[in-house]
């Protein structure tokens, strides 16, 4: 499995233009993504959509909304106007390999971003952010933090409540078992309870206004993603109970930069989308041209940033960390 570290990160972040030769300014590339209505996903299809446009390529943007229906509509539309290659955030692990082996029946290269399929083999290559990686890099930092605060104590630990994703989505499973690989090390912390919030920010904040009213003691809350977490800090501030409570995200997205500056959110860990969607892309791009892979692994993993309140400074655009 590819690994592309921090050095890659940064310079496949780099602004030069990409130079289209006028000999491929041609052929479609169709970008298929969850939710634009949540920034995450927003990023991954304008970025995937420009760095296409800028080699040339008419591109288009559509999203399943994680309904794997309208997402094999989407493959089925694709094929129909004849894309040189699809740019796919699979809506389901198990449930996008139909789709996707469709695409490839059809002639029509598929490059998954953000999230995987179970099936090696049909796509031509799976990029995504090294959730393993990013999971325990935010749980030390957040236990970091939980260990230094006054709540906590080395006889009674702490109380602290988990946000859970889609559990579809195989991002959600391997970010909650890499928080369980560090925070098992302390078994003075206590789980008072795990919710499935679906990435969704509605849902953490409805969530965290149960867990309120059946836990007077809430220390800690660590989430899956940004959306959950800044519901759960949206519940804890109208029950006046955020004061001191250490949150922790993941995404790195605007709104979660802002209120790590703000002070809500302990810190967030930045996913690279904006780097493996042009990443993406790229590699598509060098598949319709020569018809080989750019990159010898299907699955590339993007190494993930930790976002504090000390380098806020240098978050210089969506979902991007500059040096």
């Amino acid at each position: 499995m590819f690994n592309f570290t921090k050095r890659a990160f940064l310079a496949s972040v780099a602004v030069l233009p990409l130079m289209a030769s006028t000999a491929w300014a041609e052929g479609l590339i169709s970008i298929i993504v969850n939710d634009p209505a949540n920034p995450y996903w927003f990023t991954e299809g304008e970025v995937a959509k420009a760095t296409a446009e800028e080699l040339g390529y008419t591109a288009t943007v559509a999203a399943h909304k994680g309904d794997t229906n309208a997402e094999s509509t989407l493959i089925d539309t694709a094929i129909t106007n004849k894309a040189a290659a699809i740019v796919l955030d699979p809506a389901n692990a198990d449930g996008s390999i139909g789709a996707v082996k469709k695409a490839v029946d059809a002639g029509i290269p598929v490059f998954l971003v953000n999230a995987e399929i179970n099936q090696s083999g049909l796509a031509v290559a799976q990029l995504v952010s090294n959730n393993a990686q990013g999971a325990a890099l935010g749980a030390l930092h957040w236990m970091e933090l939980a260990t230094a605060s006054e709540r906590y104590s080395a006889d009674s630990g702490a109380n602290y409540v988990e946000f859970f994703g889609n559990p579809s989505d195989n991002n959600a499973a391997t970010r909650s078992n890499g928080y369980e690989t560090v925070i098992s090390q302390y078994p003075e912390m206590t789980e008072i309870a795990e919710e499935v919030a679906n990435w969704d920010r509605t849902q953490g904040y409805t969530k965290m206004q149960s867990i309120i009213q059946a836990n007077d003691d809430i220390d800690a809350v660590i989430a899956g993603n940004d959306e959950m977490a800044l519901g759960a800090i949206a519940a804890l501030k109208e029950a006046g109970k955020l004061d001191g409570v250490i949150v922790g995200g993941f995404d790195g997205s605007p709104d979660a930069v802002d209120a790590v500056k703000a002070g809500d959110l302990a810190y967030t860990v930045l996913q690279p989308v904006a780097v493996f969607s042009r990443e993406a892309v790229i590699q598509a791009d060098h598949y319709i041209k020569n018809g080989s892979a750019l990159v010898g692994e299907e699955k590339q993993l993007f190494d993930c940033l930790l976002i504090t309140p000390e380098n806020t400074a240098a978050y210089t655009a969506p979902f991007t960390l500059s040096e």
